[in-house]
């Protein structure tokens, strides 16, 4: 049985602490921007092994694509997809994440070693999601997701009320309130406009007094400005978590690992005002 690696959050409220890069680990056919690049076991264990090289401070590990649009995955398929690497990538060292909704996933690799669940539904699709991270003792990141745009609404406003069902949902189940992380969810169930509302007012989502979580390496937002496909979005996703990262955000999830930890290191020399590795 591997050993998991423990995991603590910067806070927003301690400058002095770097935000952290979490890596995406898609072992699927289907994601929007790597799908069935690392579906072979071999592949994606040695793309988690660079990304550990390149400073990722956690590896999300994801079986089921949550793209718009993408079908859901059955609960087996899903494992069978997470199984066969799952414990070589807890083993590696660095903190584990598992991307899912699904309850009976979230359970088996949390026993496995996974130290965080990130749920893109926030607590709110699976009833038994919650009881599960409680009792696994783990960290949750807690997604704003909608089940379709609505150009209409104000989406701060929903993301706020998304957020207190969840954390509601937590505190129920017994979640410690420091093991809970919240996402505002880029791309999901939002207009393009929406997302960037989101992100110029991302510091509002500190009320909350919980971690910040941004993730929109690669998305729809992006390529619509730069009018560029999902591989040519680097420099723009870059831009939009560093973005997010002054205004707040404690962990950064990003598919190119090693520009995101460059990025990060100049954030903290900034505020330290000095070299950090002096």
């Amino acid at each position: 049985m591997p050993t998991p690696t423990a995991y603590e959050p910067p806070r927003f409220d301690a400058g002095h602490q770097r935000p952290h890069v979490m890596g995406i680990l898609n072992v699927t056919p289907d994601s929007f921007s790597d799908g069935g690049r690392h579906a072979n076991a071999d592949a994606a264990l040695r793309r988690a092994q660079e990304m550990i090289l390149e400073g990722a401070d956690i590896l999300d590990v994801g079986g089921e694509s949550t793209r718009p649009g993408s079908e859901p995955v059955p609960l087996d398929l899903e494992w069978s997809r997470l199984d066969p690497i799952l414990d070589q990538v807890i083993d590696m060292g660095t903190p584990v994440s598992i991307d899912t909704y699904k309850a009976e996933i979230a359970r088996r690799a949390c026993a496995a070693g996974a130290v965080i669940v990130n749920d893109v539904w926030g607590l709110q699709k699976d009833p038994a999601m919650a009881e599960v991270v409680a009792e696994a003792g783990v960290h949750v990141v807690m997604m704003h997701n909608r089940l379709a745009a609505d150009a209409g609404l104000d989406i701060l406003s929903d993301i706020d009320r998304f957020f207190e069902i969840s954390m509601e949902l937590a505190e129920k189940a017994g979640i410690a309130r420091e093991k809970q992380i919240l996402d505002p969810g880029f791309g999901f169930g939002k207009t393009i406009n929406q997302n960037f509302i989101v992100l110029n007012r991302f510091e509002t989502l500190k009320k909350h007094g919980l971690p910040l979580l941004a993730g929109a390496s690669r998305k729809r937002m992006i390529g619509a400005v730069l009018e560029a496909e999902t591989e040519d979005r680097l420099f723009g996703s870059v831009a939009v978590h560093m973005t997010a990262m002054l205004k707040g955000a404690s962990i950064v999830r990003a598919h190119d690992v090693s520009p995101h930890a460059d990025c990060v290191r100049m954030i903290e020399a900034t505020r330290l005002e000095r070299n950090p590795v002096e």
